[in-house]
């Protein structure tokens, strides 16, 4: 090795120590902010503290500000049954970012800014959530806050991210834990893997209460979905709903979206093939990207194969009508599970992504689904699915993971509520 040889990968070397510096720096300054920003917001929430408890006032919130979907909207409609059936008078509160978003008449929309969410949250004897709360939020004695989550995924999440998982990410998440009196889950493997990622939260084994429509309301949804996508109901629907890319909280939050390199001409055309009939494919982004106004990247050639439902609240009203899901990383294959239908994962960046995020739950490979890198693996994959092999490993994986789904999860989540009231 020569002399300007050597000197050039000292040089790359001290680069390389200096961007890391920098990173580091950049890193502590932005903590500092957060935290200065959080003992802010805890001195409004500390002033709203002189206005008493009231003991029926109930606030919901979803995927930090979105609209009514997820677990707590289940939980909402069956505390809205209890109120009509038992002549019970609870004040039910939604924290929104978007006003314009539909709402039952018995829930109260309100702004998700800083002011109603300390006022609200402060005065409310329940909260309900299925992501963390704010850095900076304050609860008071006497208060319960169930968090639902939103889902447990085939990649890492919490601690299981390893270097990935930033520090203002875990001071985040552990203040939140600190927090929560309830932490709903469906099974031993929910449980297991929740105990990896976060921070000793209270787990509650009663199901998912998103996951009821998916037991009980199956054949209503079927119709209701396809009058409202104006498809005849003979057209069969594949859901296509991929994660998100990034989610570090290290400087300014980083969620993006990837250039699909699905063909949904060939995957459309595999369908057809194997299961027959005519199918339409709903494409889902993940809510954060949504609530960023992003749109699925689909070619011109192949829109008319799709429709984007990205925007709308729930997933799991459309979920319960499909006939198939395709996805990469997301936990929306553990809720099609509940229905038995064929469940695809086309990771065409596995490799990557690990690199990127940290090593997955699992090895991909060790679930009931096929797995495909490229669009003619997913093809073959589809081409040659095995339906009695594929549902025998769904029925094992339900067995030895002890999964809980029953279409009762909300009952018994509003039964934990009302003990609590």
């Amino acid at each position: 090795m020569t002399h300007l040889q050597r000197a050039k990968i000292n040089a790359l070397i001290r680069y390389q120590a200096y961007q890391k510096t920098q990173q580091k720096i950049s890193e502590e300054i932005y903590i500092m902010y957060r935290r200065l920003k959080a003992v802010a917001s805890r001195s409004i929430y500390f002033l709203c503290s002189i206005f008493p408890i009231k003991q029926k006032k109930i606030v919901f919130s979803a995927f930090e500000g979105g609209g009514y979907a997820c677990n707590p909207k289940y939980i909402a409609e069956e505390l809205i049954r209890r109120m009509h059936k038992n002549n019970r008078n609870y004040e039910l509160i939604w924290l929104v970012n978007d006003l314009n978003k539909k709402f039952p008449k018995e829930i109260h929309a309100v702004k998700n800014d800083l002011l109603n969410r300390a006022y609200h949250l402060s005065t409310a004897k329940i909260w309900i959530d299925n992501a963390r709360k704010n850095f900076g939020t304050r609860k008071r004695q006497g208060q319960f806050y169930m968090q639902t989550w939103h889902g447990l995924a085939i990649k890492p999440v919490g601690r299981m991210r390893g270097r990935s998982f930033s520090k203002m990410a875990e001071i985040v998440t552990r203040y939140d834990a600190k927090l929560i009196d309830c932490f709903l889950c469906d099974s031993k493997f929910a449980i297991e893997n929740f105990r990896k990622s976060f921070y000793n939260e209270p787990l509650f084994k009663i199901g998912l209460p998103r996951c009821d429509i998916l037991v009980n309301g199956v054949d209503r949804q079927r119709k209701i979905i396809r009058q409202r996508l104006n498809l005849s109901q003979d057209v069969k629907l594949m859901l296509y709903a991929p994660t998100f890319r990034g989610g570090t909280q290290s400087q300014i939050r980083d969620v993006f979206q990837e250039e699909s390199t699905l063909n949904f001409k060939m995957l459309n055309s595999a369908l057809m093939k194997k299961f027959g009939g005519k199918w339409h494919i709903l494409l889902r982004l993940h809510p954060q990207l949504a609530l960023r106004n992003n749109k699925m990247n689909v070619s011109d050639e192949f829109k008319n194969l799709c429709t984007d439902i990205s925007f709308e609240d729930d997933i799991s009203e459309y979920l319960a009508a499909v006939d198939s899901v395709l996805t990469d990383y997301s936990s929306v294959v553990f809720d099609a599970m509940i229905m038995k239908i064929p469940i695809f994962i086309y990771a065409d960046d596995l490799d990557d992504y690990i690199k990127e995020r940290g090593k997955l739950i699992r090895n991909i490979y060790e679930y009931p689904f096929p797995v495909a890198k490229t669009n003619e693996e997913l093809n073959n994959n589809i081409i040659n699915f095995d339906e009695k092999n594929y549902l025998k490993k769904i029925e094992n994986f339900f067995e030895i993971e002890e999964i809980l789904e029953d279409g009762h999860a909300s009952e018994r989540a509003v039964d934990i509520i009302e003990k609590n009231l």
